[in-house]
């Protein structure tokens, strides 16, 4: 068997090539999309961070309540959030938001229009689909690599790795609440006269909207699991702290920040969740 592991396929050789082509020649588009990225995560943070906590806290009571109608995930809003200040992690909360936020503009702004194009090209999703499969197995710290390389240390390089990692759910729930809308729905917008742009705004896009929030749950809670990888690269937010309670062996610090995850995560679900009639 020594033939086959001196003839080695140089897959680790070939992405070097690919990654060294593409710092070297497409430094000005990356420079320019870690501005624009930056500028985003800035003006997010200064949203967050600029008025009082009670005033953010009922910002997003408010949102719970219009998006469930119930007091009672709005209460458990209001009661998670204050918990989040008691415990002195409100800067690093809204730091880990700011993440989160940001990368639910981008992967729902790409992914949302991809997943639908998908669904009206079913080959385009079959040689997409080991793509997309790829970019959710790969071990998260590989994607920190090439986000170093072309991004430097920081919260960009955090929000594209999570980008990369996150970016599939959407496609895939676009994807599948598009495609399955039933064909009786489609024949009678045909029949009245539908051009394929109504049809896909008021017939496709309302049927897939479950999905499409689905979609957008899961990118939040996926975001939200990178918060620790993405602190590895400079990123700011609930990740610091676990990753210096790993550092030092603190038990207390790394249960409490933690949990802190956790209780955002809660939070989130709740504020976004829908439930089926």
């Amino acid at each position: 068997m020594e033939w086959l592991t001196e003839n080695k396929i140089p897959v680790g050789n070939a992405a070097a090539s690919v990654f060294d082509w593409l710092q070297i020649n497409g430094a000005v588009f990356f420079d320019a999309l870690s501005d624009l990225l930056e500028a985003m995560i800035d003006a997010i943070l200064w949203v967050l961070q600029t008025p009082n906590p009670i005033v953010i806290i009922l910002l997003f009571v408010g949102i719970t309540y219009a998006l469930q109608r119930s007091w009672k995930p709005a209460l458990l809003t209001f009661l998670g959030f204050l918990f989040i200040l008691n415990q002195g992690y409100w800067e690093e909360t809204t730091e880990s938001l700011t993440l989160v936020l940001s990368a639910c503009v981008v992967c729902m702004g790409v992914g949302v229009p991809i997943g639908i194009a998908m669904a009206h090209r079913p080959n385009l999703y079959a040689w997409a689909r080991p793509v997309l499969d790829l970019m959710q197995t790969l071990p998260t710290f590989v994607y920190l690599i090439p986000a170093i390389v072309f991004f430097g240390i920081g919260m960009v390089p955090g929000l594209i790795a999570t980008v990369i990692f996150v970016l599939p759910a959407p496609i895939r729930l676009t994807h599948l609440g598009v495609s399955t809308t039933p064909a009786p729905l489609l024949e009678a917008a045909q029949a009245f006269g539908a051009t394929p742009r109504q049809t896909l705004w008021k017939v496709e896009l309302p049927y897939a909207f479950p999905q499409i929030m689905a979609g957008l749950n899961q990118t939040i809670m996926l975001s939200l699991s990178m918060v620790v990888i993405a602190a590895l690269v400079g990123a700011d937010g609930l990740g610091v702290p676990v990753v210096r309670a790993l550092n030092q062996v603190n038990t207390s610090l790394g249960f409490e920040s933690g949990f802190i995850i956790v209780v955002v995560a809660i939070v989130l679900d709740r504020m976004l969740r829908v439930e089926k009639s």
